[in-house]
């Protein structure tokens, strides 16, 4: 079920995956800026809307599914297993999170995350936009290939076999007993 949800088993190349990420955000910019106008325009006069409202909260989680099946299609190409990355690259945020809010020192700005998450974050980037595929399941040629002697011819000679002489038949096409 989470396959067919997140795209964990579908696969997403370097360029499609780069261009499918700046499509993603620009229409993200634009969806939120539409639902944030359409949110002030229905707030009552002199006051905030919140940023819980349907229209924002909606948006949100549609561009955090569209971004997460992305970036697991993405890491099923470079050979990775999603199921396991994507939780773990989670769970680090989660927990990079709680270290930056209960120890605001090591923040790297308004208790948002830490120097060790945001090079967890960067090497994952990273690796999505400049990981090769790993879609071809035989291994690269090394240099020694194009020099390589080509294999030894088989031990057993090969024998042609003739055609198998073609058998006469009766001029009746009877079944009966035949004569030798």
């Amino acid at each position: 079920m989470l396959g067919f949800l997140f795209g964990f088993n579908a696969r997403i190349g370097r360029l499609h995956f780069f261009c499918s990420t700046l499509v993603v955000t620009i229409m993200m910019v634009v969806v939120y800026a539409a639902a944030i106008a359409y949110a002030f325009q229905t707030a009552p006069k002199g006051t905030v809307p919140s940023p819980t409202s349907g229209p924002i909260f909606a948006a949100a989680i549609f561009f955090a599914w569209l971004t997460v099946t992305l970036q697991s299609m993405r890491f099923r190409d470079i050979g990775w297993d999603p199921v396991c990355v994507m939780p773990a690259w989670i769970a680090v945020a989660i927990v990079d999170g709680l270290v930056a809010t209960k120890f605001p020192a090591m923040s790297l700005g308004h208790e948002r995350c830490t120097m060790v998450g945001a090079l967890v974050n960067l090497s994952l980037f990273l690796a999505l936009l400049f990981c090769p595929s790993g879609a071809d399941d035989s291994p690269a040629p090394t240099p020694d290939d194009r020099f390589r002697a080509p294999d030894p011819p088989s031990p057993h000679p090969v024998v042609e076999t003739l055609a198998a002489p073609q058998i006469s038949r009766p001029a009746n096409g009877g079944f009966g007993r035949r004569g030798l």
